[in-house]
């Protein structure tokens, strides 16, 4: 099975793992779970918007960094941006956080409300150089935006 079809059967996956469930960690911790098990990715996790930092939140993999300010980082950056990032190589991303030194590609996707603010940021780390591509980019985005009505929207779809 190629990429884009293992993309394909994890947001059928996703869709019916939230169905109905609107409880951010409940949903989030499973998410985190599908998408280490489905793609084999090393460290799959959602920080949350807690005032002017991302908390640590529902993840899948080693040991992570608390706290993450707005702007720093692959994470804060794609907080301040709204916007996914994806870096091919962290040591050459300025400011980039190590949370373990065994990461060496990153793509963090924003989660927003029905307004469009972040609620949350989706960061999947790799140990290869060069990991994520525009299909990870593309799929990534469509199956937060799954997530994010599921229990960000007020009325979910």
């Amino acid at each position: 099975m190629n990429k884009q079809e293992k993309y394909e059967q994890l947001e059928s996956q996703v869709k019916s793992l939230i169905a109905g469930e609107r409880d951010e960690v409940s949903v989030l911790a499973n998410v985190a779970a599908a998408l280490r098990e489905s793609m084999d990715f090393f460290w799959v996790g959602f920080y949350l918007v807690r005032g002017d930092e991302l908390w640590l939140g529902p993840f899948q993999g080693s040991v992570a960094c608390y706290r993450i300010p707005h702007g720093r980082g692959v994470c804060g950056t794609s907080w301040a941006k709204n916007e996914t990032v994806v870096v091919e190589d962290v040591e050459a991303f300025p400011g980039h956080i190590a949370c373990s030194s065994l990461s060496r590609s990153e793509i963090v996707v924003p989660l927003r409300d029905e307004h469009g603010a972040v609620r949350s940021v989706l960061d999947i780390d790799s140990t290869e150089l060069a990991s994520f591509d525009d299909t990870d980019r593309r799929q990534l985005e469509q199956i937060m935006a799954i997530v994010e009505r599921g229990i960000y929207h007020t009325a979910a779809s």
